[in-house]
């Protein structure tokens, strides 16, 4: 997945998935990029969401770390793109960062998580052979705890990891990645950040993902071939990609 954080990188997104089979588009525009946008700006982003191999909206949410667009700039735009997903069926990437509360309750508030947006979706199916509901709701390089992580899916979200799953000192992930059903996460690069052990301290590459999934391997105590398998099949399917 090619994620798009603002207009410029949305479009390159998708030129990117029009000239290479095996990459798809994800537009939207980052918190961080949200201060001098416009009604129009949005309206562009819903036209390149139409295109071909455009998968999801994203990356949408929250950063109150760096701040470098106003709280309620960040909420404005976070809310107008959740309904931007919502008016066209599309799955949500979301980033949120030391906005733990503002970001799941906006969710919330905008129907992100509600039955009828559900009923859009296939359902998820566990494993042991039955089925719940799916929002289509990602929550990109999960940083959260066990019990955030396990509210958002009863909510029917899902979670990825990224690279600080293999940091030595990351407790929190690992423990997300033990309580989690495999069923509901997704392992990611967000290349060229967070890179994984071994490569700390360089730039990430996406190949580098396979890092990340061992680690969840060996967090489950599965097999690293079937953590890559289901993994690849839950990303696959919530981003609509047969």
């Amino acid at each position: 997945m090619d994620v798009g954080c603002d207009l410029s990188s949305s479009l390159q997104s998708v030129k990117n998935a029009g000239e290479n089979e095996w990459c798809y588009a994800v537009v939207g525009i980052h918190p961080h990029e949200v201060s001098d946008i416009d009604e129009m700006e949005i309206s562009l982003i819903e036209g390149l969401a139409k295109k071909e191999k455009v998968q999801a909206i994203g990356e949408i949410g929250l950063d109150y770390h760096y701040m470098h667009s106003t709280k309620d700039d960040q909420q404005k735009w976070f809310r107008e793109q959740i309904r931007l997903a919502n008016k066209l069926k599309m799955p949500i990437v979301i980033h949120s960062r030391e906005a733990a509360k503002d970001t799941m309750d906006i969710l919330i508030e905008e129907g992100a998580f509600s039955d009828e947006r559900k009923g859009w979706f296939p359902k998820r199916t566990l494993s042991d052979g039955s089925q719940v509901s799916d929002a289509r709701v990602l929550l990109h390089c999960y940083s959260g705890g066990v019990e955030q992580g396990m509210e958002y899916i009863k909510l029917g979200g899902t979670l990825s990891m990224a690279g600080p799953l293999t940091y030595k000192n990351n407790k929190k992930s690992v423990e997300v990645v033990k309580q989690i059903p495999i069923e509901y996460l997704l392992v990611e690069t967000d290349a060229p950040y967070l890179t994984p052990e071994p490569f700390r301290g360089k730039p990430n590459k996406s190949p580098y993902v396979e890092h990340t999934a061992r680690r969840m391997a060996v967090i489950k105590g599965m097999d690293y071939e079937e953590v890559a398998r289901i993994t690849c099949e839950n990303a696959k399917k919530f981003f609509n990609i047969r």
